[in-house]
């Protein structure tokens, strides 16, 4: 393993590559409240399976990722992603993204499916089919989603992530994964991600610029908009007991003529939204297995 830097423009984003040099990559992207360690117990099983792993650290999770320039809507993300394959020097990845990680992996596929080889999406379903049909299908999910409403107050949300060491987030995760007991060591970093200067203001902006009540009510347009076609094939993963998006809400979002490439929907028993950190022993050969469906065509 190794810590490098990546750029795209004034942000510095900080991420850990593993595995041998000329293998082929998978680029895993983190989501809230969670870290660049979120892919801990995928990265030795990818690695031994021949595939070199890239974890950034996602827009807004350190100091020097934050700018001036607040932008945390899914294209500007899609163009951060774009710019560390350039700087990589990776034509095509495999792409995988939990939450906000899936949401951005699924903008990166819309818009520039070119550079991907797959991409597997875990807990989240089609963005844009979640909005306009999502709560509509599965009325339970309205209650499911209050924190996007939530974390939509300026300063009032922002001390209540902050108050109480963080009992906000260990709250989020007891309730979105109730079969998860996180360890010292797992808790001690999520503590030291979000206490750095200026990341909760700016991971609260994800909710902020891309599922405003005027978006998620569709009177007003989203950056999610942009996402329809998947023209690459997508792995689409979600616990059967997740307490943020509920398993249900893929069966009416995930459409086949939204996915010319190919799908494929793994609903995993006894798991709730960290699926991937819950079951890690029934996903990593899932994942392994559908990388290797889709590998790049010789020459």
């Amino acid at each position: 393993m190794k810590t490098i830097t990546l750029h795209n423009g004034a942000r510095a984003f900080s991420a850990r590559l593993y595995g041998p040099e000329r293998a082929p990559m998978v680029v895993c992207l983190h989501g809230f409240p969670d870290n660049a360690d979120s892919f801990r117990y995928q990265v030795q099983d990818f690695v031994d399976a021949g595939y070199q792993v890239l974890t950034p650290t996602m827009r807004g999770y350190e100091p020097s990722s934050i700018t001036q320039n607040e932008d945390y809507t899914l294209r500007a993300m899609a163009q951060d992603v774009n710019a560390w394959l350039d700087e990589l020097k990776q034509p095509q990845v495999h792409l995988v993204g939990h939450d906000w990680g899936a949401v951005v992996a699924y903008m990166v596929a819309a818009l520039i499916p070119d550079r991907l080889l797959s991409v597997t999406t875990i807990a989240v379903p089609h963005p844009r089919r979640f909005l306009e049909r999502g709560v509509a299908r599965v009325p339970v999910q309205a209650l499911k989603s209050w924190y996007m409403l939530f974390n939509q107050i300026p300063l009032v949300s922002d001390h209540i992530v902050r108050r109480n060491d963080f009992a906000f987030i260990r709250h989020l995760w007891r309730t979105w994964s109730p079969g998860q007991t996180l360890t010292d060591e797992e808790w001690r970093g999520l503590r030291n991600t979000f206490g750095q200067p200026g990341v909760i203001r700016a991971t609260l902006s994800y909710y902020r610029q891309n599922v405003s009540p005027g978006q998620m009510l569709r009177l007003k347009p989203s950056s999610a908009d942009a996402i329809q076609h998947i023209r690459v094939p997508n792995l689409a993963i979600t616990g059967e007991n997740d307490g943020c998006i509920d398993t249900r809400v893929f069966d009416h979002t995930v459409l086949g003529d939204d996915h010319p490439a190919g799908f494929r929907i793994e609903r995993v028993a006894d798991a709730g939204h960290f699926t991937h950190q819950e079951k890690p022993q029934v996903l990593n050969p899932v994942m392994i297995d559908w990388f290797r469906q889709h590998e790049r065509t010789p020459g």
